[in-house]
């Protein structure tokens, strides 16, 4: 406790000068994440779980990520009442939730026929983790949760590489595309999810872009030509993997023994 005590009033270094911190912790502290996943562990998780046990109805799933969560439930009457108690639970612990970023929706296996009935369109999407969830179909007709990139964050990725690109505009090839391979394989290795190759696809063609535009602006006098270019992109650029199986197939697996 007194670390923790001594870490929040540490302050904050901004321009040479310490800012010192009276309430709260300063946004993006290394404390904010740690402290708030132990804050939520005692004000939502554990209360979660009780309140699964003791009101709900049907079948009910939460998964929490940092101050991510996405709720799910059997009936509508308990969406309706969990998010009731839930404002109210938090109230009493000095927090809220976003008005923009809390709905509720028909989503699931019957979501399309449901909202069929009622004229209403086709099922609605959410956002979580970076990737857009939706409702979908497999090549067998059977329902399945499609996930793709979110646009928005894509682009921001893609921007920081084009930017990052203008600082290494004359480092060494082989400097440069050590760097963006890494890049690459780190987006495939959180995006790499069933259904988002073409999303990972566009994302690399987007570096390849990005990198081509900048080894041309390397010289004035000559462009590099087709043939080394693509030699280039081979050599340093990976092709899209799929790296996170479906969740329904990692679920039906069952160990050896």
């Amino acid at each position: 406790m007194r670390l923790i005590q001594k870490w929040l009033r540490a302050g904050v270094l901004e321009d040479g000068e310490v800012a010192e911190s009276e309430d709260g912790i300063q946004q993006g502290a290394s404390a904010s994440p740690l402290l708030a996943n132990v804050y939520l562990h005692y004000v939502y998780d554990l209360w979660v779980q009780w309140w699964r046990r003791n009101r709900a109805q049907g079948d009910m799933f939460v998964v929490r990520f940092a101050d991510d969560t996405v709720v799910g439930f059997q009936y509508k009457s308990d969406a309706d009442q969990f998010l009731t108690d839930l404002k109210e639970r938090f109230l009493k612990f000095g927090l809220e939730l976003h008005p923009e970023k809390t709905r509720l929706i028909l989503f699931g296996r019957y979501a399309a026929q449901r909202r069929q009935e009622r004229n209403e369109g086709k099922p609605e999407s959410f956002k979580f983790l970076g990737l857009t969830h939706s409702c979908g179909k497999s090549r067998n007709g059977k329902f399945m949760i499609i996930r793709h990139t979110i646009k928005k964050r894509m682009r921001a990725k893609v921007q920081e590489v084009k930017e990052e690109l203008r600082y290494r505009m004359h480092a060494p090839i082989k400097e440069t595309g050590k760097w963006l391979a890494s890049v690459l394989v780190g987006h495939y290795r959180y995006y790499g999810v069933s259904c988002n190759f073409r999303a990972m696809e566009q994302f690399r063609y987007q570096v390849y872009c990005a990198w081509r535009h900048a080894l041309n602006r390397r010289s004035q006098k000559a462009r590099i030509t087709w043939d080394k270019l693509n030699k280039i992109i081979d050599r340093w650029l990976p092709k899209p993997r799929i790296y996170h199986e479906h969740p329904m197939v990692r679920f039906m697996r069952s160990h050896p023994r």
